[in-house]
């Protein structure tokens, strides 16, 4: 494990709410890999969507720390290479983390095209032409080439998820963070969704993703965590967790799943 580069260490994480009398996140510690799919699994409650919004501050914690590409990103402040007090520029980060949540947040009154190229030119400074550019082989890549002037509205639920994976993927970010990105989609649009997932894995991205799915789990991921109650309960390879799960709230849980 020490021979691979840790791309974001968690060390005691926690998230309380009502002055401590809800734990959604009660110290969670664990590293992510470059190059991991790390698959988030457990029962609704458990801290799992807490977990990865942390990952990007969307949810703040209460205490602990997280370091993302050497910089410990729940302090405001931190010192650059050069030893100099640098502020923490949340917006910098949350570019180099592209996020997929459950629904598609694609603004309705755009093109899918004009949705796609939004960020990189607001955000990055990148040409019109060249984000135009990226975006269409990026639509190409998910078989919605031809879907660039369309609306949203136009699109169905499963189209539209694959717009929202590579409109954070225009970002050329180091790491996604899926948020049950399939839970909002009618079963038969699982899979082409899935499918982009599979890919990107296949590629090398590092992945994070919190989903229900556990084939998806058990074939993409290479490292599953099991939460429950705001704590990680459990982790392991897909084999380890599936096969021979040591706690019994994982036992119990994936009678009930599996």
């Amino acid at each position: 494990m020490a021979t691979r580069d840790s791309l974001i260490q968690v060390t005691d994480l926690k998230k309380h709410y009502n002055m401590g009398a809800i734990k959604a996140l009660d110290g969670v510690t664990t590293n992510i890999y470059q190059g991991d799919v790390v698959v988030v699994i457990g029962p609704s409650g458990s801290g799992k969507s807490t977990f990865l919004r942390s990952l990007n501050l969307l949810e703040e914690p209460t205490g602990g720390s997280i370091m993302f590409d050497g910089i410990d990103i729940t302090k405001k402040k931190y010192k650059d290479a050069s030893g100099k007090t640098v502020k923490l520029d949340i917006d910098q980060l949350r570019q180099k983390m592209g996020m997929v949540f459950q629904h598609f947040n694609l603004f309705p009154h755009m093109t899918i095209l004009d949705n796609m190229v939004l960020a990189p030119v607001k955000v990055k400074g990148m040409s019109r032409a060249e984000a135009e550019k990226k975006a269409l082989a990026l639509l190409e890549r998910v078989g919605l080439g031809d879907r660039a002037s369309a609306y949203p509205i136009q699109l169905s639920g499963g189209q539209k998820q694959r717009v929202a994976i590579v409109r954070a993927l225009a970002m050329e970010p180091q790491v996604m963070l899926f948020d049950e990105p399939t839970s909002a989609l009618d079963p038969e649009m699982v899979g082409e969704v899935l499918d982009v997932m599979k890919e990107l894995a296949r590629e090398g991205m590092t992945m994070v993703c919190v989903t229900h799915e556990m084939g998806f789990a058990r074939e993409v991921g290479n490292r599953v965590l099991f939460m429950d109650q705001g704590k990680l309960l459990e982790e392991g390879t897909p084999e380890d967790i599936f096969e021979h799960p040591k706690n019994p709230r994982l036992q119990d849980f994936l009678s009930k799943v599996l």
